[in-house]
């Protein structure tokens, strides 16, 4: 397959007829080559830790692993539990656990004792409730205190309270703290050097929490810091763990905005032509149910064929487009849709259809899409 993403006819089916429609369509070759891509932008790939949010797949999270990742990151119990199935080394629970969710946490833990879990904690009540469920049930738990660095969804801000925080943690018996979390997903401009300006600000703070820790006799606390928008510029830190997610499929909202990162677009959305409204305007199979929604209409899909096509409305199972007079499109055309924002579109399909040397070639499941695999 052509890797060359100047050349507009990678993403070519020669048998579209054998795929219905919506379809999420992956490329593994591409896949491939982001994940060289990543390994070669990080001086070790012991501070990658991915997270597995935007593919959900067993056989994604083995490609990583072959290719020497071995940490990972996750959001959901059922992510926690594919990567348990993969045998991945170390995986961190970028969440923290309350309730029934600390119970499904400890069973995972159980279930998978080849993989080292730890979970995020921001405040004293959730610790010391995640340290008495790990008592008893005879285990110690590793956590990271989650930091709130700008999103203000959860986590502590840096400073004293954090500091305390560390070290309450660090004495309850069921608990192993081993460093900070912070994720920076407001930091999104598309100068790098803008990015660079405010990771440095962000940072300052949860360095001297670092250095304070270690000047009262505290092991060097680990730091899991940032998402895709920043990766390159942690990526010259070697005192942090990196976690971005999207580089593995990418998407139009990131191809647009980080410029400086080379990876390939490698899931797409392949859709047809149902209906044509009028003598202008055409409607696809390409509803709110096959594409994340939650941006604004112009901004869910780039369609790879057909970019001067403008959207115009859609609902759950139909999207319109205008197409302009004297357009040559027909029922049963095909279009193949470039996501703006794949993660929360592959969590819409049970499957992939992989496409390799242009012709449908097996399936990838969505495995971890659902809030349960079997815990």
């Amino acid at each position: 397959m052509n890797l060359d993403t100047t050349d507009r006819q990678w993403y070519t089916i020669n048998n579209p007829d054998k795929l219905d429609s919506p379809a999420l369509i992956i490329y593994p070759d591409r896949v491939k080559k982001n994940i060289e891509t990543i390994v070669k932008m990080i001086d070790d790939p012991a501070r990658l830790r991915p997270h597995v949010k935007t593919h959900k797949t067993k056989e994604v999270t083995l490609l990583m692993i072959a290719a020497g990742i071995n940490k990972f990151k996750c959001a959901t119990i059922a992510e926690a539990e594919m990567l348990g199935m993969c045998n991945a080394q170390d995986v961190l629970l970028a969440y923290q656990p309350n309730g029934p969710k600390i119970t499904r946490f400890i069973s995972v833990i159980k279930a998978y004792p080849g993989t080292k879990f730890s979970c995020l904690a921001d405040n004293l009540k959730s610790a010391e409730e995640i340290s008495g469920q790990a008592i008893i049930n005879e285990l110690r738990i590793p956590v990271y205190i989650d930091l709130n660095v700008g999103m203000n969804r959860t986590g502590i801000k840096p400073g004293s309270a954090a500091m305390q925080l560390y070290e309450d943690a660090s004495h309850l018996k069921g608990l192993e703290t081993l460093g900070f979390h912070a994720y920076d997903g407001h930091i999104h401009e598309r100068d790098i050097e803008i990015r660079k300006k405010l990771s440095e600000q962000l940072f300052a703070p949860i360095e001297k929490l670092k250095e304070e820790l270690e000047n009262k006799g505290y092991s060097a606390p680990k730091l899991v810091i940032g998402g895709s928008p920043t990766f390159p510029i942690y990526a010259e830190n070697p005192d942090v763990e990196c976690s971005p997610g999207t580089f593995v499929f990418w998407d139009k909202g990131y191809q647009d905005l980080l410029p400086e990162q080379n990876f390939l677009p490698a899931a797409l959305i392949l859709s047809r032509v149902i209906s044509m409204p009028d003598e202008t305007k055409i409607c696809l199979d390409l509803g709110h149910k096959s594409v994340a929604a939650e941006n604004d209409l112009q901004k869910r899909l780039y369609f790879l064929n057909a970019p001067d096509l403008k959207l115009i409305s859609q609902s759950e199972e139909h999207l319109v487009l205008e197409a302009g007079e004297h357009h040559q499109w027909k029922i049963g055309d095909i279009l193949y849709a470039l996501p703006f924002h794949v993660c929360p579109t592959c969590a819409l399909y049970e499957y992939a259809t992989l496409i390799e040397e242009g012709e449908l070639s097996g399936t990838w499941k969505i495995i971890a899409r659902d809030r349960k695999i079997t815990i």
